[in-house]
């Protein structure tokens, strides 16, 4: 990865000579590092704030009741998950916050789920189904509304910054259901693989 961006920069800097807008150049970079620094400093308020707002949920009890209320549609999908497992709350938690466009929030929350479901796995050294349908859920995520999406937007100047939402949620729910349809195809094709998860 560094050699490809010390290519990039060196490609770039060749051509800005060669057009004889270095200056420009310089200038871009700059700009782009500040816009980089802007970014990932509003990225971090957004986790920071879902992230508290996760531990108070935590620590108030109200994972119970929103893994209740998820729960009749996880074990269906997740069959091979005890009703009562850890891994139901996690997966919960971290659906909220990809239904919510808080991607950044909702990696530790996968991670926590990812750590439960491993412990569910019978085989150590490979990856189990629920593993691989929670990480193609979790990469598709449905989202309702693309709070981080729609802050970006406002924060570049954007006319109509909610004008995302609807195809957000029509473009990710097609996502979903395709990625969860083309690993049930992948199952059935190679059952003899899968049978022991």
């Amino acid at each position: 990865m560094n050699l490809i961006w010390f290519l990039l920069l060196v490609i770039g800097t060749v051509f800005a000579i060669i057009n004889g807008k270095l200056d420009a150049f310089t200038q871009a970079l700059f700009d782009g590092a500040k816009q980089a620094v802007e970014i990932f400093l509003f990225l971090i308020g957004i986790m920071a704030l879902w992230l508290g707002i996760t531990k108070i949920i935590e620590d108030s009890g109200l994972v119970n009741k929103l893994s209740k209320f998820f729960k009749p549609l996880l074990l269906k999908l997740f069959k091979n998950i005890p009703a009562d497992h850890p891994a139901i709350a996690h997966i919960s938690l971290n659906m909220i916050a990809n239904f919510f466009g808080l991607g950044n929030a909702a990696t530790p929350l996968g991670l926590k789920a990812m750590k439960d479901l491993q412990e569910l796995n019978p085989d150590k050294e490979t990856v189990s189904f629920e593993m691989m349908l929670f990480l193609v859920i979790n990469t598709a995520s449905i989202q309702l509304i693309p709070f981080t999406l729609i802050g970006l937007f406002s924060q570049y100047g954007a006319q109509n910054p909610t004008a995302i939402v609807l195809p957000t949620i029509i473009a990710t729910f097609i996502s979903a259901i395709v990625a969860i349809t083309v690993l049930y195809i992948f199952k059935y094709f190679y059952k003899d693989r899968c049978s022991k998860y």
